[in-house]
């Protein structure tokens, strides 16, 4: 692992002259005015000076690791955050079930449908709602669907129905069914893998077996034969190209481009109790995601994040495909993509209401919220587009509002549409789909 840049940059809580230094050198996005030091004192002090924060072992998890790293919590008056790796996303779920308060987490990096499926009581072990609020999108694309070496002759890709067919046949010759590994039911990964089969002819539900499998064991469980396929976010499709286990046969931006992905999300509870703490919070988010996203704090990000308390990769595994560098194992080869993961630019961290809107309905496609479900309600329920232009404004990012809550319609990469506003025809569209 490489060794970790020394610079260190001393930034008080008030937000002094060093912090208003440091994010100078960070760098604005596009344009975008560069934050500027915020005051954390008198009426504008948290209520808290600490958060328990979770995350798992992602590259997309780097906003919250870089937020503690670079003491911007500490510079927004939150000294004591706490930013503790969670071993799944079922652990993330019960931990944020739990409370921070009681040994669980107030909140976390998160597959951005999980919000609305807890706030739902969906996916609970209660079975009871658990409100939640999405306060930013953590990242847009950056995640891959790998296949087994065992399948390299397929030439599986975005849109081979040929080859996935031959795929998905030959394992039915063997009294089998192809088996594709996703990271949670009705969270994102889950929901690019089902979206990938079926564009392509395969119904998830009756042609292959989905099974769940936490991030970080994705590529063991490839070398053991566990899995046909899985959908995961990086560093783990480049890691299983560097072991020679397998190929990508799409990254994600490719069947949506720049489609949102993570989210930063925290019990509502605790928000509605803390409404300075949360702010401030995500203020440190955003200024952290400013600096992720510029190219010149790359390499340092991947060394931080990097870290056996972090993600435990190398740093060769994490900087090719954040830099557009796309080895993808089966011969071909990327450079300069603009499919790489974003953290500020393009509107990455903005929780647009329309993308909520998508995933709520795509779990009502495979059945993971009943049809009758009220769309527009759950997604203002759990969407805080609101906070997080408050949090914007206050760091001086203003240029990066959007002009609405809704970035209109989604082309997916078999032509399909998806309108905002007429979800029904969306789903009505669809040859291929399990609705409960």
């Amino acid at each position: 692992m490489s060794n970790l840049s020394r610079r260190k940059f001393l930034i008080t809580a008030a937000g002094s002259a060093a912090g208003a230094v440091f994010l100078a050198a960070c760098g604005g996005n596009k344009g975008n005015k560069t934050p500027t030091a915020s005051t954390a004192t008198g009426a504008n002090a948290p209520e808290v000076t600490g958060a328990t924060l979770g995350f798992i072992a992602l590259t997309d998890s780097a906003p919250l690791i870089i937020a503690k790293e670079k003491g911007l919590f500490a510079k927004h008056g939150m000294p004591d955050v706490k930013v503790v790796k969670q071993t799944s996303w079922a652990v993330t779920r019960d931990n944020l079930e739990l409370g921070g308060a009681k040994g669980g987490i107030d909140g976390a990096h998160i597959l951005s449908p999980m919000p609305l499926l807890l706030t739902a009581g969906k996916i609970t072990k209660s079975k009871q709602p658990l409100p939640m609020y999405t306060l930013a999108r953590l990242n847009l694309q950056g995640q891959g669907i790998s296949v087994s070496k065992e399948f390299l002759d397929n030439d599986l890709t975005i849109n081979n129905k040929d080859g996935l067919k031959k795929a998905v046949d030959g394992r039915k010759a063997k009294g089998k069914k192809f088996k594709a590994a996703v990271t949670f039911p009705g969270g994102t990964h889950d929901l690019w893998m089902r979206y990938w089969l079926a564009a392509n002819g395969v119904d998830p539900n009756k042609d292959a077996d989905l099974v769940v499998i936490p991030p970080p064991q994705m590529v063991a469980n490839m070398q053991t034969g566990t899995m046909d396929t899985f959908c995961v976010g990086e560093p783990w499709n480049q890691r299983l190209v560097n072991k020679k286990l397998g190929h990508t046969a799409a990254v994600t931006g490719e069947l949506w481009k720049l489609h949102p992905e993570k989210a930063f999300s925290m019990r509502a509870d605790w928000v509605d109790k803390n409404p300075k703490a949360a702010k401030a919070l995500l203020m440190a988010v955003q200024e952290a995601q400013v600096w992720c996203d510029d190219p010149a704090n790359v390499k340092e990000m991947c060394e931080i994040i990097s870290k056996d308390k972090y993600i435990k990769a190398p740093v060769a595994d994490l900087l090719p495909r954040l830099t557009g560098t796309y080895e993808m194992g089966d011969g071909r080869s990327v450079t300069k993509s603009d499919l790489i993961m974003r953290f500020w630019g393009e509107n990455a961290s903005f929780p647009f209401k329309s993308h909520d809107k998508w995933f709520v309905t795509e779990d009502i496609r495979w059945g993971y919220l009943p049809a009758n479900t009220d769309i527009d309600a759950l997604v203002n329920k759990v969407n805080r587009a609101d906070l997080w232009k408050e949090a914007a404004t206050a760091i001086g990012q203003q240029a990066a509002i959007p002009a609405s809550d809704s970035r209109g319609k989604e082309t997916f990469f078999d032509g399909v549409v998806f309108d905002p506003e007429n979800p029904k025809a969306y789903l009505d569209s669809l040859k291929i789909k399990a609705m409960s």
